[in-house]
């Protein structure tokens, strides 16, 4: 399957995001892909913005990225038991893009959070703001990273064996689903 396009998402800005993190450690176990990172800095969602001028290019470029690519994975913190504001905002401004890129595209599932739980509530949060865009959902295992902060090493790989067997299932999964 070599000269597959893999898009990621994180749901989180920060630089040194663990959910970045994540993403990035997914493209290295579903490899060999051509993998790019879509960038969520977009104006919040406006109707009278998109009235007024269309669809910003930075949404456009980001729909793209959706359509062009075999397969996407996205990775989600948890913000007060659900995804972050910036994930949901970027979902909504691509549901208004003409042609639903999301339509019928293997995605996998992901999150990396401090809690005990990894974020298995934003994971569910962000499978329900899925729902209508007619996504195949790679089936598992869900990788729900707990004590983020301490789960990558120097070089941004998974330490526990735990984590890194559900994510090269999960990566197997999403591959799967290309078909």
């Amino acid at each position: 399957m070599s000269g597959l396009k893999l898009l990621g998402i994180s749901g989180s800005l920060r630089d040194a995001s663990l959910n970045t993190k994540l993403v990035r450690e997914a493209a290295r176990v579903f490899a060999p892909a051509t993998f790019s990172l879509g960038d969520l800095r977009l104006p919040l969602y406006d109707g009278d913005l998109e009235n007024r001028t269309g669809i910003p290019t930075a949404v456009q470029v980001l729909a793209d990225q959706i359509f062009a690519a075999d397969a996407v994975v996205i990775s989600t913190p948890e913000y007060n038991q659900s995804i972050s504001g910036v994930l949901k905002n970027a979902l909504d401004w691509v549901s208004r893009v003409d042609g639903n890129p999301w339509a019928g595209k293997p995605v996998a599932l992901v999150a990396a959070a401090a809690g005990r739980a990894g974020g298995a509530r934003a994971q569910y949060g962000l499978r329900l703001a899925m729902a209508p865009f007619r996504v195949r959902v790679a089936p598992g295992p869900e990788v729900l990273i707990a004590a983020a902060g301490q789960a990558f090493d120097a070089d941004g790989q998974l330490v526990d064996a735990r984590y890194q067997k559900a994510l090269s299932e999960l990566m197997a999964a999403l591959k799967a689903e290309i078909g």
